[in-house]
């Protein structure tokens, strides 16, 4: 935990807020993501949203977080996707796994 707050502290990680469109629920989507997301040194969580679109929020060193994002798209979830949009923001070292939010 202490590394990771360091890590936090010297900017070496980001924040990716990532917001998916298409047939994105009820396909697994989530727990596909989660799967994914065990084999990437990356924390953070997925959910569903109301409007029918899925939230990942994740938090990891930027080649991490490129790589994890780009897996999803070549996947078996990558003919439910529509469109994808990425949103850079700053880390805050506020998680410590990787999680499905209901």
């Amino acid at each position: 935990m202490v590394f990771w707050a360091n890590l936090v502290a010297n900017s070496m990680l980001k924040r990716s807020h990532i917001i998916y469109t298409g047939r994105v629920q009820g396909v697994g989507f989530r727990y596909t993501v989660r799967q994914i997301a065990h084999g990437f040194d990356v924390v953070g969580y997925v959910c569903n949203l109301d409007d029918g679109r899925v939230e990942i929020v994740l938090e990891g060193e930027e080649e991490e977080l490129n790589r994890f994002i780009q897996h999803i798209g070549d996947s078996d979830l990558g003919p439910y996707i529509r469109t994808k949009t990425v949103e850079w923001q700053p880390p805050t070292g506020e998680f410590r796994n990787f999680s499905i939010q209901l």
